[in-house]
């Protein structure tokens, strides 16, 4: 299992490589509502240096092999409207994380996250051949917790005082993880709810 940049693509989303190109659909996408950044660990990049800033450093991270970036480009208008990652790889015991999430919030609550979620669940298991995919949230984001439940993640537990928030404190995470035993009823589902 080796995650590589790729172009994965679906009837409302395509992840494609992020690049510094991205940045100002990015900025845009952020900047119409920063309360979408409200749960992130950074302060959110609210100019377009901070931005490029932003994606230089997740580029130095997939440059290390530690990470792969993602844009998310909604194919109804377009545009770049949030991006996501690969993250936590280990290579060795078949696992990662889907983390860095973020998306405009004119594209919240549209097929875009979940047919993303899939796509990038699907490339795991099936192309990469993951034993698990995890995911984690602040555990007061209630909404990205229902989300994860219901693409087919499993919640674990509750990581306590695990991460420093941009605020200074220690959040508690709620882990959630799918395993490739459970990947084809929950890739059924998510088909389903896609439409096919």
């Amino acid at each position: 299992m080796d995650p590589r940049p790729v172009t994965l693509e679906g009837r409302h989303v395509r992840l494609e490589p992020l690049t510094l190109a991205h940045a100002p659909a990015l900025l845009s996408a952020l900047a119409e509502d920063e309360s979408i950044w409200r749960w992130m660990s950074i302060e959110p990049p609210l100019s377009l240096e901070a931005m490029e800033a932003y994606i230089a450093d997740a580029l130095e991270a997939q440059a290390s092999r530690a990470q792969v970036a993602f844009a998310q480009v909604s194919l109804a208008d377009g545009r770049a409207c949030g991006s996501t990652r690969y993250l936590n790889i280990s290579r060795n015991d078949r696992g990662l994380e889907i983390g860095w999430t973020w998306i405009g919030k004119r594209w919240q609550r549209t097929a875009i996250n979940t047919e993303a979620k899939f796509l990038l669940l699907r490339h795991a298991f099936d192309t990469l051949g993951a034993a698990r995919v995890q995911l984690k949230t602040d555990a007061r984001n209630q909404q990205s917790q229902a989300a994860i439940e219901r693409i087919g993640g499993v919640r674990e537990g509750l990581l306590r005082k695990h991460q420093r928030t941009r605020g200074g404190t220690l959040r508690d995470t709620v882990m959630f993880s799918l395993v490739e035993d459970e990947w084809p009823a929950a890739k059924a589902r998510l088909v389903a709810k896609l439409g096919g």
